[in-house]
């Protein structure tokens, strides 16, 4: 019998997933501090791999993260869409495509 050793969040319903394939697992439930660390590294996790497959399904696992850490910090996903379009309003989005090269003072 082999095992593999993963120590990182898992999204919810994996322990599931893993019973259904007749597997057994070892899983620890975290505390609020440690959870939020495993957080920001699983949204490390998933910017790497979105920015190597540049797949749309990897920007849903950042946001399924960004979500989770929403969570831990009491910010309703309605509250950082503000904060957004706030910044957006006052500094623009990222559509036109500019470069910034040198600022010259």
């Amino acid at each position: 019998m082999s095992e593999k050793i993963y120590n990182k969040l898992i999204r919810d319903k994996i322990p599931q997933i893993i019973e259904e394939n007749n597997k057994e697992y070892v899983i620890e439930k975290v505390n609020e501090r440690e959870l939020s660390q495993l957080l920001n590294k699983k949204l490390q996790e998933e910017v790497d791999e979105y920015l190597e497959s540049e797949e749309v399904e990897e920007l849903a696992d950042i946001l399924e993260v960004i979500h989770g850490i929403l969570d831990t910090k009491n910010i309703s996903f309605k509250e950082l869409e503000k904060i957004r379009e706030s910044k957006k309003h006052k500094r623009g989005g990222f559509s036109k495509g500019v470069k910034l090269i040198k600022v010259i003072e």
